[in-house]
C-alpha cells in the first residue's frame, strides 16, 4: 500500500508541537480574517442598501463580501513568501532534524532554533520563494511527463477520465516541494540551489515510489479535510446567520475556509513528515542519475534555471549584489 509509517509521522507531529501550534495560529488567524473582513463586507452593503428595493441591497450586500474577502485575498497573497519562509520551512527543518535523531529547543526556542537553520540555508525569504517557485515548476513537468505516460497505456476509459487524473496528479504532488527543500536542508549544502536540483533529479528516478505514496496521502489528507468540512457547515451557517441579511452563500465559504485550515495546520504537516519519510529512506545511498538530469533539462525551463544558479550562494553573487 503505501511506504510510510503514520505512527511515526504522529510523533514527529507531536515532539514539534511547537510549529504545529503556530501553524494553527496562523492558517487559523488567516481563516477569521477572511471571514471578519467578507462579514464587514456585507454588512457595509447592508447599510448601502437601505437606500434602494430589497435586490439593491442583496446585490450591495454580495458586493461588500466579494470586496471583503478578496482584499483579504490581496494581503494574504503578498504574505505568502514569509509564511512559506517561517511556517513551512522552518517546520520541515526541525522535523529533518527530529527524523536524523538529532536534540532540538523545546517550546518557542525551536521556533528560534528552525527560523536560524533556514536563514543560514536559504537566506532571504524572497529568495527562499524564488527557489520554491522553480522546484513547483520542475515538479509539474515531471507530472506531465507521467500524465503522458498514463494518457499511451491500456488502461479502460483512462482519455475521458484524463481530465480527473490531472486535478488528482496536481493535488499529490501539492505536499512534494517541501520535501525537496527539505533536502537542502538534510544535506547541509551552501548551495541551495545545486542541492535542490540534486533533489530533483532524485525525485524524478524514484517518481513511482513517490507518487504512489502521495496518492495515498491526498486520498487521507482531502478526505479527513472533507469530513471537517461537513462538520464546519453547521456553526459556519450558525455564524452567516449572524450576518444581516443572512448571506446565503457565506456557510459554505465559511466552511471551506475552516476546513481549509485544518488541512493546512494539521494535515498538511502530516503529509509532509510521512513523505519525508519515504523520500529519504528510498533515496539513501542513491546518486543522481545523469539520463534523469538530461531529461528534466529537457523537459522543463525551470530546472535549467535552477542549473544555471547552481553554485552560487544565496543572498550574493560574486559581485557582491544580490542574486
Amino acid at each position: 500500500m503505501w511506504d510510510f509509517n503514520i505512527g511515526q509521522a504522529l510523533r514527529l507531529m507531536m515532539r514539534t508541537l511547537p510549529f504545529v501550534l503556530l501553524r494553527a495560529a496562523v492558517y487559523f488567524g488567516i481563516t477569521l480574517a477572511y471571514i471578519l473582513a467578507t462579514g464587514t463586507g456585507v454588512g457595509i452593503g447592508w447599510g448601502v442598501g437601505a437606500f434602494g428595493d430589497d435586490d439593491f441591497r442583496a446585490a450591495s450586500m454580495a458586493w461588500g463580501g466579494i470586496a471583503g474577502f478578496g482584499l483579504t485575498g490581496a494581503v494574504m497573497y503578498w504574505l505568502r513568501e514569509y509564511i512559506l519562509y517561517i511556517v513551512k520551512a522552518g517546520h520541515v527543518a526541525v522535523l529533518v532534524e527530529l527524523i536524523d535523531g538529532k536534540a532540538l529547543p523545546q517550546g518557542r526556542g525551536q521556533i528560534t532554533h528552525a527560523t536560524t537553520v533556514v536563514k543560514e540555508r536559504f537566506g532571504q525569504a524572497s529568495l527562499l520563494f524564488g527557489l520554491d517557485q522553480l522546484v513547483k515548476g520542475v515538479i509539474r513537468a515531471v507530472t506531465g511527463l507521467v500524465r503522458g505516460i498514463l494518457s499511451i497505456l491500456p488502461i479502460p476509459y483512462v482519455r475521458q477520465l484524463m481530465g480527473v487524473v490531472q486535478a488528482f496528479l496536481r493535488m499529490a504532488v501539492g505536499f512534494i516541494d517541501e520535501v525537496i527543500l527539505a533536502h537542502a536542508i538534510r544535506t547541509r549544502s551552501t548551495d541551495a540551489w545545486g542541492s535542490a536540483q540534486e533533489a530533483l533529479v532524485l525525485y524524478g528516478q524514484n517518481w513511482k515510489v513517490m507518487l504512489r505514496n502521495a496518492a495515498w496521502l491526498t486520498l487521507i489528507t482531502y478526505g479527513l479535510a472533507l469530513l471537517v468540512f461537513l462538520v464546519m457547515l453547521v456553526p459556519a451557517a450558525a455564524l452567516v446567520h449572524a450576518v444581516p441579511g443572512a448571506w446565503s452563500a457565506g456557510g459554505f465559504v465559511f466552511a471551506l475556509l475552516l476546513a481549509w485550515s485544518v488541512k493546512a495546520a494539521f494535515l498538511e504537516p502530516f503529509a509532509v513528515a510521512c513523505l519525508m519519510q519515504v523520500y529519504f529512506r528510498t533515496t539513501d545511498g542513491q546518486r543522481p542519475d545523469p539520463e534523469w538530469e538530461a531529461r528534466l533539462d529537457r523537459m522543463s525551463s525551470h530546472f535549467r534555471k535552477l542549473k544555471e544558479r547552481a553554485g552560487a550562494r544565496f543572498g550574493t553573487t560574486h559581485n557582491g549584489e544580490a542574486v
